[in-house]
């Protein structure tokens, strides 16, 4: 057998390419050539994010392994304003952080990491007097992450400071209610490259005119660049004028505040109001029924986590004949909306279900989706002992490792089936 040295780098890199995260870190501990290899290659560790807590247990030799593989990505947890000093000094191009359960009042050393573009600040612990260290950011930073942050300033400073960010594409605000911002008139003014905007809307009871409307479409009838909009803890009065600058948004996401909602559906006139409306995503609120007659057609993504029935599915059947994409939780007892979804969505390419009240026969129908490249299965853990609910692993059982495998080769492997999702690190987990 040819020795490892031997062998092509470039072999071994494209070998290597393959294997996930855990298994490149098992191969670089086998020999000194491998871990030469990996921690060599950037391309091995593109998107890779590092978890980082208790920086006392890291030595040189952990930091100058991450700066050779130019890791970008860093969760710290539960931190202090020494260790941004100490990552500074081994990772001054980080592009991506987040700081969880910050520790301390004050994060000003993140002025020294200049290239920085992803910033996450989650559950801190400790109230944060200002928001002024975001201003050395301005030049370079583009997604936004504050949730749950406690803010010992008034919302005037929270917007000015956000204002100050005009590179942004994507910006996530949640809270508790803590922060009353009249409308996001003036952060739309402001942000003009704005993509996605995530919004807590718990202290809305009724949105103004002029709530998306920024200065520089006041009364010109344009339209926002935003396409993508999360309400989270909605229940707001709305009317078709204050949506008119969002005529042109391609994906919402509507987390509902309550599970019994009023006896307005409000659902309805943002659905009549977007027309464009490719994807939407629906948790709580109203049973599908009431807004299901209002899908606009042009919906290719939906993601239902509601009261529904079966019915009700073959109204948005209609309502949208070309949905590719689907994610069904309904919330009634009803077992037999799984064996519905062949015939009524032929063109799904992805679809999302949890399968313990699902027969094997329903399960197994999923065959006939002839374009469905990927299946998730949301719920993969089981009980082992019936007598015992209490022991639950959180792993696929006997019975779903069987059904995957009669539907892989029922569709001749073409379905890939997930049992494990992985979340961006970076990210908050509200939605």
């Amino acid at each position: 057998m040819t020795s490892v040295p031997q062998l092509p780098a470039e072999l071994w890199l494209q070998v290597f390419s393959f294997l996930s995260w855990r298994d490149k870190l098992s191969i670089r501990c086998t020999c000194s050539h491998f871990r030469h290899l990996v921690d060599k290659s950037r391309p091995l560790w593109k998107g890779f994010c590092v978890v980082l807590q208790q920086f006392s247990r890291y030595n040189r030799s952990f930091w100058r392994s991450l700066a050779q593989r130019h890791v970008g990505r860093v969760l710290i947890h539960s931190g202090k304003r020494k260790y941004l000093t100490q990552l500074s000094s081994w990772l001054p191009a980080l592009d991506g952080l987040r700081l969880d359960d910050w520790r301390e009042g004050d994060v000003t050393e993140l002025k020294r990491f200049h290239r920085l573009q992803y910033l996450s600040l989650t559950s801190t612990s400790t109230s944060l007097k200002n928001l002024d260290f975001l201003f050395p950011l301005r030049h370079h930073l583009t997604q936004l992450i504050l949730c749950n942050v406690q803010l010992t300033c008034p919302a005037s400073h929270l917007l000015a400071a956000i204002s100050q960010l005009t590179r942004l594409t994507s910006l996530l605000v949640h809270h508790n209610g803590s922060v009353r911002v009249p409308t996001l008139s003036g952060v739309l003014t402001h942000l003009t490259e704005l993509k996605h905007l995530s919004w807590t809307m718990i202290t809305y009871k009724m949105l103004s005119h002029d709530f998306f409307s920024p200065v520089h479409l006041s009364g010109k009838g344009g339209t926002l660049c935003l396409s993508d909009l999360q309400l989270l803890n909605y229940d707001a009065v709305v009317t078709p004028e204050v949506l008119q600058p969002l005529s042109c948004l391609s994906s919402l996401s509507v987390f509902h505040l309550y599970s019994v909602p009023g006896p307005t559906c409000h659902l309805q006139t943002w659905l009549t109001s977007l027309p464009q409306l490719s994807s939407l995503t629906v948790y709580g609120g109203h049973p599908l029924a009431a807004y299901a007659d209002f899908l606009p057609s042009s919906l290719l993504s939906l993601t239902l986590c509601v009261d529904l029935e079966p019915e009700d599915l073959q109204v948005v059947s209609v309502r949208a004949p070309h949905l590719e994409h689907l994610h069904l939780e309904p919330w009634s007892s009803s077992t037999n909306l799984v064996r519905l979804v062949p015939q009524l969505f032929p063109h799904l390419r992805t679809l999302r279900i949890r399968h313990h009240h699902i027969s094997d026969s329903d399960f197994l129908q999923l065959q006939q989706l002839r374009h469905l490249n990927i299946l998730e299965v949301l719920d993969s853990f089981h009980r082992p002992n019936p007598k015992d609910p209490n022991w639950v692993v959180n792993m696929p059982s006997p019975r779903l490792l069987q059904l995957i495998s009669d539907l892989q080769k029922l569709t001749n492997h073409r379905v890939q089936v997930i049992t494990t999702s992985h979340r961006d690190p970076l990210t908050c987990h509200c939605v």
